[in-house]
């Protein structure tokens, strides 16, 4: 069974950058594709592949992440400044975040109209046959 699982921004908004990361890490471990309101900073994104890195072994294989948010390039040049502040007061909770175990997603292809998760069956099956 495949269990995707929303976490809303305000959810992780007030943890420490490592415990975001460990949150986030926690729920694809359990083969769970996390859907993240907004996005994380380059920095957080960063420490997230460095975590990854570190965290692969027999039975973790490592993410597929990617980012989708609205284009900016065609919004007058209000809305544009409008949206950074926002982000400055209160975030980066423009678009989605979606991160997924290796073992599931094999490829996050964006499309402005829709997200297209390629998966992969074989992991699927083999963790069945484990149980």
């Amino acid at each position: 069974m495949l269990t995707i699982q929303f976490v809303p921004y305000h959810e992780i908004e007030g943890l420490s950058q490592a415990k975001k990361i460990r949150k986030l890490l926690d729920i694809v471990k359990e083969n769970k594709i996390v859907i993240l309101e907004g996005r994380l900073k380059m920095p957080e994104e960063a420490e997230l592949i460095k975590e990854t890195m570190e965290a692969i072994d027999e039975r973790f294989k490592g993410i597929e992440t990617s980012v989708i948010s609205s284009d900016a390039k065609n919004l007058p040049f209000m809305s544009k400044m409008r949206g950074k502040l926002v982000d400055m007061l209160l975030g980066e909770k423009h678009g989605i975040s979606v991160i997924g175990p290796a073992t599931i997603v094999k490829e996050i292809k964006k499309d402005p109209n829709k997200i297209q998760l390629l998966l992969s069956e074989g992991g699927q099956k083999k963790r069945r046959q484990k149980k």
